[in-house]
C-alpha cells in the first residue's frame, strides 16, 4: 500500500509560501508557510501534520487491541502535541506526546495500560518517529 502527498513552493524559506495536497483530496493546496510554521497564521505546517498522523494512527492502533483482546471502545480520543525545536543550523521533532482519553465498558486498568502501551509502541507513525514518545492514558467511567 502506498499513500501520497505532494508540496509545491514558491519563494525564500521565510518569504515564500507552499500549497499540500493529499491523494484524497482532504487537503488540496492547503497553504503552509514560515507564518504558519512559526507564527501561528492560518494554514497547516508539517509537524501538525505528523500530530494528526500519529494521533489518528495510534487511536486505529488501540481500537484493532481491544477488539482483539473482545473489547470495544465508546470512544477514544487522543491528543498528540509535536516538539520542533532548534538543533543547531536547524530543526527537529524532538517528542510527540500522545494524551487518550478512553471509555471502553468492561475492561480494567491493567488491561487498558497494556493494550494502550502495545498501540503506543507499534502503530506505524510511532515506528517511523525518531522522537521521544510519550503517553498519557486516562480510563472513564
Amino acid at each position: 500500500m502506498n499513500r501520497k502527498a505532494s508540496a509545491v513552493w514558491q519563494g525564500s524559506g521565510k518569504d515564500g509560501n507552499g500549497q499540500i495536497t493529499t491523494q484524497s483530496g482532504v487537503l488540496s493546496n492547503n497553504p503552509y508557510g514560515f507564518k504558519t510554521r512559526f507564527e501561528n497564521e492560518p494554514g497547516t505546517n508539517p509537524e501538525e501534520l505528523i500530530a494528526a498522523a500519529h494521533a489518528g494512527c495510534f487511536t486505529m492502533a488501540l481500537a484493532f487491541q481491544l477488539q482483539g483482546a473482545g473489547f470495544t471502545a465508546d470512544e477514544l480520543r487522543t491528543e498528540a502535541v509535536v516538539t520542533l525545536e532548534k538543533d543547531g543550523e536547524g530543526f527537529t521533532i524532538t517528542q510527540s506526546a500522545l494524551t487518550l482519553t478512553a471509555k471502553i465498558p468492561g475492561i480494567d486498568r491493567q488491561k487498558f495500560d497494556e493494550l494502550a502501551g502495545i498501540a503506543e509502541k507499534n502503530c506505524p507513525v510511532s515506528k517511523v518517529l525518531n522522537a521521544k514518545i510519550s503517553l498519557n492514558a486516562t480510563l472513564s467511567a
